[in-house]
């Protein structure tokens, strides 16, 4: 592991041109920061000592790309929806629907997760099981248990969860 002498100084040197090549890859500023950070950690970590400068500022710039190109491959990053495009969605969906899809992004992280995938992507339990990292049966019983407290919310517009501690 390097020190934070060392480690500062080639910020400090390759700052600029790390950032140029992750926002050249990347095209977005958030990205480039998260990726321009997990590239200086890998250096710090990195224990084998450089031949010189050049060699250096090329590990430096492998790093830089393979990491860009790692986060574009990454499957969260792929599946997303930037909140423009979501806001865009949302005026779309009628009004009759608008009531359900607020109610089920009220539900608790794990009941939602499981009934949004399964009703609005259209997943199947034993899909859902592999993305969330559960057990198939888990998530039958999940979305079992969210579709009872979706229930208790459109009848009697409460969010009866709470009360249950579920």
């Amino acid at each position: 592991m390097r020190g934070e002498t060392e480690v500062n100084h080639a910020v400090d040197t390759y700052a600029d041109m790390v950032r140029r090549v992750c926002f050249y890859h990347l095209k977005n500023q958030a990205d480039t920061e998260d990726v321009f950070q997990e590239v200086f950690l890998k250096y710090m970590l990195h224990d084998e000592p450089f031949k010189n400068k050049e060699h250096e500022k090329a590990w430096l710039l492998r790093v830089a790309i393979n990491a860009c190109k790692d986060y574009l491959k990454n499957f969260f990053r792929r599946n997303t929806v930037s909140l423009d495009s979501l806001y865009e969605m949302a005026a779309e969906i009628p009004e009759s629907h608008r009531e359900v899809l607020e109610a089920v992004l009220s539900l608790p992280g794990k009941y939602k997760d499981a009934i949004y995938l399964h009703y609005y992507e259209g997943y199947s339990a034993a899909e859902i099981g592999q993305i969330l990292g559960k057990k198939e049966n888990t998530v039958y019983s999940l979305l079992s248990r969210g579709r009872g407290m979706l229930k208790d919310i459109l009848t009697d517009g409460e969010h009866s969860f709470r009360k249950t501690g579920r």
